[in-house]
């Protein structure tokens, strides 16, 4: 009778080494669907979440979404209510001439809905999409802004 590892997923570790490597794994899956982050390469299940940055201004909210190697036409921004949502795919590319033997980049569609903090200008949002960067601009409603009131002494 050989001695080995026991392993809390049903099977016997025959290699210690590989032990840590799944118990690695298991806990990298476990904290990714703890903060809400999507697995990535042929894990994703053709779906990923691409990363978002936000600044504000005086005037606008200002979205930064990093999709590279998406084309124009794949994506696409909408406004509704206080919600921002941005859709797009990042295409696999399958040339019948090659074998893939080893895949890491994220591909396929996703969706990413992002409350916003305050009322906006929905009918005056601008996006701009270069060097993989879609930056979406959405102006402050007027009824947010400070406004400064003189106060008349009578």
């Amino acid at each position: 009778m050989s001695i080995g590892r026991w392993s809390p997923y049903g099977a016997v570790e025959r290699d210690s080494g590989r032990g840590m490597s799944d118990l690695q794994s298991e806990m990298n899956r476990l904290f990714d669907g703890f903060f809400g982050r999507r697995r990535t390469g042929s894990q994703a299940g053709g779906s990923w979440t691409p990363a978002v940055d936000v600044r504000e201004t005086k005037d606008e909210f200002i979205f930064t979404v990093e999709v590279p190697g998406i084309q124009q036409k794949d994506v696409s921004v909408s406004v509704t209510g206080d919600l921002l949502t941005i859709r797009g795919e990042r295409r696999f590319d399958e040339r019948q001439d090659q074998a893939w033997l080893h895949v890491e980049r994220t591909h396929g569609k996703f969706e990413r809905t992002i409350q916003i903090p305050t009322s906006v200008k929905a009918d005056k949002v601008k996006a701009t999409y270069r060097d993989g960067l879609l930056e979406v601009m959405l102006p402050k409603a007027e009824e947010i802004k400070p406004r400064e009131i003189t106060v008349d002494i009578g």
